[in-house]
């Protein structure tokens, strides 16, 4: 949808259209009903120690909501470029989250995406918030994408990592928030399009945190590190091909007088083929969250790796198009002498979208995503039941519409 100057003339922005050669109104509203069911298990057997312990067996929490998103993150943007002349063009990307589903989140802030670039024959440099590299791979190469039930099981537990031991500021919203997926403050270059297939940008963010001279007048507690970001993606599409390797470094939290320093380090590699009766998804992944302390307590180090593996299949039938993928992920607690097995989690989902328009489709996706030893990942929904119980599994349906203009 065009908003041209006459639009805006009515807004008293008249003399900033005239120069705009278009700016546009676009946006998404998907809604459905969803149920979730997270199965927790009592892990625990009579022993020599206590032979007389009953197992508790197991506890169940489900829920059923109206939910949002469960195709395609509803949003609502704004988005124009200005032809400079000379191949020169500038543009902006105004981008907000909505729960249409309440209505509560609305055009509150612009965390999604907000950008304003500068693109000619060298490329595009980009500045303002927007997507990382190494999420992109993600999304691009999974075919249920990372919405729903069915959400990327790699995303989700590198989202999950970034939050270990970083305090979430109330009133902040989960797209803010989700350090693994977008930054803000950043500074991108993008390759431009026309190099045979070849894509590429690379990514900086400052983390605009204050800094003391001399370092030890540093008041107490405080961050000097987190928020900074670097990362760069590299791939070729042509034809039926498109391969990408992604890399990241993301400072997550730091305690200057402490120390330590919290970082996460990821690289994945993403690749899909048409074969025209069907489209291959693969992607592996490689997240390592490294806690480094230095000062007198240098040398030490507290490190939680994740490898993690995903295969999955678009094929079209009539107007839609079945999705399947299947992934695996595995943590590594780098615990040489422990005999305590680290956690793992596999994923299956399955989705069907049926296309009613180019703008508007009906789907209904089920997953399932089963737990051992003590890797708690979840389709969404309520929080497993802990104590003397263990995660085991987590099933999730969304049926709904989508709608995008």
């Amino acid at each position: 949808m065009r908003i041209f100057a006459i639009g805006l003339a009515a807004t008293g922005l008249a003399g900033a259209a005239c120069a705009q050669s278009s700016i546009t109104l676009f946006g998404v509203v998907d809604a459905g009903i969803s149920g979730y069911s997270n199965k927790s298990t009592d892990p625990r057997t009579a022993t020599l120690a206590n032979p007389f312990y009953l197992n508790q067996g197991s506890r169940t929490a489900s829920q059923r909501v109206l939910s949002n998103s469960g195709l395609a993150s509803s949003r609502v943007g704004f988005r124009g470029t200005e032809d400079l002349g000379g191949g020169l063009a500038a543009s902006f990307w105004l981008e907000s989250s909505i729960t249409n589903d309440s209505g509560q989140e609305g055009i509150q802030s612009f965390a999604r995406r907000s950008t304003v670039s500068l693109s000619g024959g060298f490329g595009e440099i980009r500045l303002g918030r927007d997507i990382n590299a190494t999420f992109t791979n993600d999304f691009v190469f999974d075919p249920l994408g990372v919405n729903g039930v069915g959400v990327n099981l790699i995303y989700r537990a590198g989202t999950a990592m970034s939050k270990m031991g970083v305090p979430q500021a109330p009133g902040v919203s989960a797209v803010l928030a989700n350090a693994y997926a977008r930054s803000s403050n950043m500074v991108a270059y993008f390759l431009p399009a026309n190099l045979g297939g070849f894509y590429g940008q690379v990514q900086y963010a400052f983390n605009e945190k204050n800094h003391t001279s001399p370092g030890a007048l540093t008041p107490a507690a405080t961050d000097t590190r987190s928020g900074r970001f670097t990362g760069g993606r590299f791939g070729y599409e042509r034809g039926p091909l498109n391969v990408a390797l992604a890399l990241s470094r993301n400072t997550l939290l730091s305690d200057y007088l402490a120390g330590t320093t919290l970082r996460q380090d990821t690289v994945n590699l993403g690749a899909a083929y048409d074969l025209g009766p069907a489209k291959l998804f693969g992607e592996v992944s490689r997240i390592k969250n490294r806690t480094i302390v230095t000062g007198l307590a240098a040398g030490t180090s507290s490190d939680v790796d994740l490898t993690g593996v995903m295969f999955g299949v678009n094929v079209p039938v009539g107007p839609g198009v079945i999705r399947a993928s299947y992934a695996k992920v595995k943590y590594d607690y780098n615990r040489p002498f422990s005999s305590t097995p680290d956690p793992k989690a596999s994923q299956i989902a399955l989705s069907y979208v049926h296309n009613l328009s180019k703008r508007t489709a009906l789907y209904a996706s089920v997953a399932r995503i089963d737990n051992k030893n003590g890797a708690a990942l979840s389709v969404g929904g309520p929080s497993y039941v802990l104590g003397a119980f263990s995660p085991k599994r987590s099933t999730g349906y969304d049926l709904g519409l989508r709608h995008a203009f």
